[in-house]
């Protein structure tokens, strides 16, 4: 077999077609069969080719299966183009599929809503974004596929805002590259041309760095070399981790470790802050709850080391974050999502607590954007950890019910269960999802009747 043919080639091949791709998987899922069992474990939270990421859909949901995971979410910085073919692959695999999208909203507005003290808390100093005060990330997640129009709608103008900014970034970039001795990027062959921008993608940051990278090792030679000039030259501070990866020539993953570093270290050189691509948070909470999806705000917390090398030490939520929290209900959010390998065990059981508290649905994920990370996220077998896996099966529910009737979904004010405590209904829609087959539309519907019968609604 070629390489050309080969199945797994084409899968994980970002110029092929999404049907391609399927058809291509859909043989691989017949040799693997269905899985053997539940490991507990799942990842709400990978980007695909349609941001930043090595993997496409299809490929991301084999790795999950491959991973021994039993749930596969897709979450693109705005972008839900990965969305149809990830239903779709994990439908094949035999696991759960989650979508959604992932953005950076504007806390401005809002703000003005608070006392002061929250109001300062809420725009002037970083929360969960290490580039910009007053400005958050959050996710939009368990999105009916009967939303994917209104949807690209609604993200269409921030990632053309996105696309102009980073052409301006691209232009600051250059200005230093002379005196570097680097050669200058193009931004529509070297960053536009590289991404799925024309296909419904976006083009972030990473984008940019990559062609960076390359433009750096096109100059510099792999190795101690590297590591002197990215210090030296550069005047980058690197990790002890960082300065033995970017120093192995024989890195298999070193542009990407190059691009965590030049993330962490050089972004701010040339980073300018958005504007218009940050749609104010309430717009964006009002339109999640109308097109029957979830949103969450994605809790970062005090960072040490990060595990991908792309974010310097410093501190976050956790100073403040007795005051966020409750600030966040006001505001409207109903979840909050957050990485268990990222955190302390006491950072975990603190935020844990406050959710609990606040009545907050929890989410995990492990941000999933480069091929040295582990989709696999261990914590989640713990006791501690394990009302996360119900979740998670309520999200799987929550999608595809909502596909049927948005009223069905699980903070949908119309939902028959709606009367009933979070938690309570969380573990509803949990044994659901665990009994859906989503490869049958029937079975979608039987259970959704079995779900409200049963609770005599």
């Amino acid at each position: 077999m070629t390489e050309q043919n080969d199945p797994r080639m084409i899968i994980a091949d970002a110029t092929q077609t999404p049907e391609r791709r399927l058809e291509a998987l859909t043989e691989v899922a017949r040799a693997l069969g269905k899985p053997k069992g539940r490991s507990g474990e799942s990842n709400n939270h990978i980007h695909t080719c349609y941001s930043f990421s090595p993997y496409t859909p299809a490929g991301a949901a084999l790795a999950a299966r491959a991973a021994g995971l039993d749930v596969a979410g897709s979450v693109d910085h705005d972008s839900y183009a990965a969305a149809g073919e990830m239903r779709a692959a994990c439908a094949l695999l035999g696991i759960g599929a989650v979508t959604g999208f992932e953005l950076r909203v504007s806390l401005a507005a809002v703000a003005r809503r608070f006392p002061e003290k929250i109001a300062r808390l809420l725009t002037e100093r970083k929360l969960n974004n290490p580039d910009s005060p007053g400005i958050i990330y959050m996710t939009i997640q368990g999105v009916p596929a009967q939303a994917s129009a209104e949807v690209e709608t609604f993200l269409a103008p921030v990632r053309r805002a996105r696309y102009e900014r980073t052409r301006h970034m691209v232009e600051r970039t250059n200005a230093l590259l002379g005196d570097l001795g680097l050669q200058s990027i193009d931004f529509e062959k070297d960053v536009a041309a590289v991404s799925k921008f024309a296909e419904g993608g976006t083009i972030t940051e990473r984008h940019l760095l990559a062609a960076l990278s390359n433009s750096i090792l096109k100059a510099v030679s792999p190795g101690r070399a590297l590591v002197d000039w990215l210090e030296g030259t550069l005047g980058l501070w690197l990790s002890d981790s960082q300065r033995r990866m970017l120093s192995d020539p024989a890195n298999p993953y070193l542009s990407y470790d190059l691009l965590g570093a030049l993330k962490a270290g050089f972004l701010d050189r040339i980073f300018i802050q958005p504007k218009e691509e940050c749609i104010d948070v309430s717009k964006a909470l009002a339109f999640a709850m109308r097109i029957g999806a979830i949103p969450a705000y994605a809790y970062l917390g005090d960072v040490a080391e990060s595990p991908t090398g792309d974010k310097k030490a410093e501190k976050f939520e956790d100073d403040i974050l007795d005051d966020l929290v409750p600030a966040l209900r006001e505001i409207g959010f109903p979840a909050i999502t957050y990485m268990p390998p990222r955190n302390t065990i006491d950072q975990l059981v603190r935020l844990q607590r406050l959710c609990e508290h606040y009545g907050f649905m929890e989410i995990s994920g492990v941000d999933i954007n480069q091929p040295r990370q582990s989709f696999n996220c261990p914590e989640l077998r713990l006791p501690a950890f394990t009302h996360l896996d119900d979740a998670t099966w309520a999200m799987v529910a929550h999608e595809a019910l909502s596909a049927i009737d948005r009223c069905f979904g699980l903070f949908s004010n119309e939902n028959p269960l709606s009367r009933l405590p979070i938690r309570q209904r969380i573990m509803l829609f949990a044994q659901t999802g665990r009994r859906i087959d989503l490869s049958d539309p029937r079975s979608i519907e039987d259970t959704a009747n079995t779900l409200f019968q049963e609770k005599n609604v």
